[in-house]
């Protein structure tokens, strides 16, 4: 009896070792939640519900767009939201309501990437894969301004190479999308009168696309969401489609997107290195007392004169209750908010630049930790949730004020200079990030497949059941991409120099921080087996041996 109750209390000794006194999800405190939005930033949020799931934290995504999960949000349907765009009380193009209809809220960002133009165009039974254009001649073509792809201003943009006669089909949004928001913003600041004669003469964004201009016919076609518009540009009778969706649905279908022209007259990728060098010039609200507050204002990234930024870069935001009142919230929900967007905008951050994202600077992740402290108004804790255990890219050891990938963004290459024959071996594809010694990779996008289509290949990640990426540079791929010249640019207030300035061979050492280690993050393996090997070493084969001396001893009896 003595050595039964040894080892039982030996073995609950051991349990809460490993898994605390109740276990680890009832230490968590956690419970269920619900949010819905963007699909634009879906492949991204995804990976983060996946990535908690292992600390039993149970996040439930729809992507259903950013303009519904706004109205969800609103009616009450959700604990948190993911939109483009914050709300307007009526959207400026449609009039359709846009509004909170009271809820309490505050946004924070959470991801940031690049509007890109994957197409569909096939060149003597192959993909084409290097096409280049410019904002107004994609302004041009989702106004139905040109419409072929021998038109001479295709032409000009592939440096005299005039592509076969193909009509130009645009697949456009059916649904309320963010990725329309941020298309038509930029269209309404760099070329206001394209933008309203197609609109219905209001120079506004919109949600909602004017679907071949307002016209009832036209070449234009309308997608539900961000994976339809990838399936019909991926269908076999899309040749000559072209739609607007972020990198990452592309990239990961293996589907080759324009290189868009910058100010600096360079035809670049949206990668994570791009687009982190274009948004040094957001202009973020901040103003605490404002509803608005941490929403942003692109107007200079467009015309960022860096040779490395890709001008449709941009952010997004979850939205988050704050009011006591809210009858959605309990102390569980929010611990559960709360944890996971701290993993969102730190740890998270990692997996996204390999799949078409661009981690968040470290202002706006300063600013998203006051943000998601609002939620200890229902009870979550915030202990340990500060820079020091955020585990982000984009810092650097020694030097937290400064955006570490926007300084090691490689410059692109001759190639993609306008005037030079385009990029066609992946010159420009800089995807992974940075590597062991603190430097960008090798340039390594998805390779060209075999045949026509745009699938299979390799070089690129893959989705297998969801977007994966582990930080490591793709193997293969192009050459070495050059890291920027030295100079000598002063810093922005952020303390990114934006030209061709070096980090100095000291100073590129990724932080080495974890998250900080709690009850629901369970032990370690080593610790595991140590503790597995002392309870057997100490515990259990005593007690085996005490057992068999004793029936020893009653079989000599």
């Amino acid at each position: 009896m003595f050595v039964r109750r040894t080892v039982a209390v030996a073995v609950s000794l051991v349990l809460v070792g490993l898994f605390g006194p109740t276990g680890p999800a009832q230490a968590a405190g956690y419970a269920l939640i619900q949010g819905s939005g963007s699909s634009w930033a879906a492949n991204a949020v995804n990976q983060w519900v996946a990535d908690v799931a292992a600390q039993d934290l149970k996040v439930v995504y729809t992507a259903n767009g950013a303009a519904q999960g706004r109205k969800d949000y609103a009616n009450v349907r959700t604990e948190f939201g993911i939109t483009d765009s914050p709300y307007r009380g009526k959207d400026p193009t449609t009039g359709a309501t846009d509004s909170s209809l009271g809820r309490s809220f505050a946004y924070l960002p959470v991801v940031s990437g690049g509007t890109s133009f994957p197409y569909h165009l096939e060149v003597n039974g192959k993909m084409h894969r290097s096409l280049r254009l410019s904002g107004e001649t994609i302004a041009k073509i989702f106004t139905n301004q040109i419409t072929n792809w021998n038109d001479p201003a295709v032409t000009r943009d592939n440096n005299g190479k005039q592509l076969p006669s193909i009509p130009i089909i645009p697949v456009v949004r059916a649904d309320g999308a963010g990725v329309t928001n941020q298309f038509t913003t930029w269209m309404s600041d760099q070329f206001p009168t394209l933008w309203r004669g197609c609109n219905g003469g209001t120079n506004a964004p919109t949600d909602y696309f004017p679907l071949n201009c307002g016209k009832s016919s036209g070449p234009q076609k309308a997608q539900t969401g961000s994976d339809g518009v990838m399936n019909y540009i991926k269908s076999g009778g899309a040749n000559g489609s072209i739609a607007m969706e972020e990198y990452s649905y592309p990239l990961l279908a293996n589907y080759p997107v324009a290189r868009m022209l910058n100010k600096a007259g360079f035809y670049v990728l949206p990668t994570q290195y791009n687009v982190a060098v274009a948004l040094t010039k957001a202009k973020i609200n901040t103003d605490k007392g404002s509803p608005d507050y941490l929403t942003q204002d692109l107007d200079n990234v467009y015309v960022n004169a860096d040779r490395r930024t890709y001008p449709l870069s941009s952010y997004v935001y979850a939205i988050i209750p704050t009011a006591k009142s809210d009858r959605r919230m309990t102390k569980a929900k929010s611990q559960s908010l709360a944890d996971f967007l701290y993993h969102s905008i730190c740890q998270g951050q990692r997996g996204i630049g390999p799949i078409g994202y661009s981690p968040l600077p470290i202002n706006l992740v300063q600013a998203g930790f006051e943000q998601i402290g609002k939620l200890t108004t229902f009870g979550a804790t915030m202990k340990d949730r500060n820079v020091s255990t955020c585990n982000n890219p984009t810092f650097i050891k020694g030097k937290p004020n400064q955006n570490y990938l926007a300084q090691i963004a490689p410059n692109p290459p001759a190639c993609a200079r306008a005037g030079n024959p385009p990029c066609e071996n992946n010159e420009d594809a800089v995807i992974a990030n940075p590597t062991s010694d603190g430097k960008a990779p090798a340039a390594s996008g998805p390779k060209a497949p075999s045949g026509s289509g745009g699938s299979g290949g390799s070089g690129g990640p893959k989705a297998n059941g969801g977007p994966k990426a582990n930080g490591a540079p793709p193997a293969g791929g192009g050459p070495s991409a050059a890291a920027p010249s030295a100079g000598s640019a002063p810093p922005n207030d952020l303390g990114v120099v934006t030209s061709d300035t070096a980090v100095a061979a000291g100073d590129v050492a990724v932080v080495p921080t974890t998250l900080s280690s709690d009850a629901r993050s369970g032990p370690g393996p080593l610790l595991t087996a140590l503790v597995v090997a002392l309870f057997v070493g100490v515990v259990a084969a005593p007690a085996a041996v005490v057992t068999l001396a004793g029936r020893s001893t009653r079989g000599r009896r």
